[in-house]
C-alpha cells in the first residue's frame, strides 16, 4: 500500500488508476475531543457521559458516528489534497463496523474502485472509491463507498 504523491503537484482524473490505494498515517482518537464532539453534535448518553455510558451495551463512552467520519475525514483529506476533486455526490453502503474509543490508533485507507468519464461534462470524470477506517489490530471500523466527481486535466481534450 501506498502513500499518495508527496510532491504536491496536483493529480487529475487522468492520473488516477483503478486498483490504486492509499494509506493515512496513524492517529490517536482523543477522549476529551471525542466526548466533546458528542455532547454537541450527538447528545447520547453513550457519547457524553462517562459514568451512564458503563451501563450501555458498549461499557464506556464510544465515539459518535458521525464523529468517526470526521476523524476518517482529517486523515483521509491528508492523503487525497493532492487530487483533483471537484465534491462527493454520494455513500453507499456506509457501515460502521466497530463502535471507535478513546485511545484507538487509526489509519484512513481508499482504493479507487472504479472511474469513467462524465457523460454531461466533459471536464469531469466520476470516480467511485472505497475508503476504510482501520484500527491498529487491521479490523475495519468504518468503511463506504463514495461516488465523487473529479476534474480532467486542462489540457484533456473532451470525450
Amino acid at each position: 500500500m501506498s502513500v499518495t504523491n508527496m510532491t504536491n503537484q496536483l493529480r487529475y482524473f487522468e492520473d488516477l488508476h483503478e486498483g490504486e490505494q492509499a494509506e493515512s498515517r496513524e492517529a490517536v482518537v482523543d477522549f476529551d475531543e471525542m466526548l466533546d464532539f458528542g455532547r454537541r453534535y450527538d447528545p447520547q448518553y453513550f457519547h457524553t457521559d462517562p459514568e451512564a455510558a458503563k451501563a450501555s451495551p458498549f461499557g464506556e463512552v464510544i465515539a459518535s458516528g458521525l464523529y468517526t467520519c470526521v476523524f476518517w475525514r482529517r486523515l483521509d483529506h491528508e492523503i487525497s489534497a493532492d487530487l483533483a476533486w471537484i465534491c462527493g455526490v454520494a455513500w453507499k453502503d456506509t457501515r460502521w463496523h466497530k463502535a471507535v474509543r478513546g485511545g484507538d490508533r487509526l489509519r484512513a485507507r481508499w482504493v479507487c474502485r472504479s472511474k469513467r468519464l462524465s457523460a454531461s461534462d466533459p471536464t469531469r470524470g466520476i470516480v467511485e472509491m472505497g475508503y476504510s477506517l482501520v484500527d491498529a489490530h487491521g479490523s475495519t471500523v468504518f468503511s463506504c463507498i463514495s461516488v465523487n466527481l473529479m476534474a480532467r486535466k486542462p489540457d484533456t481534450p473532451p470525450n
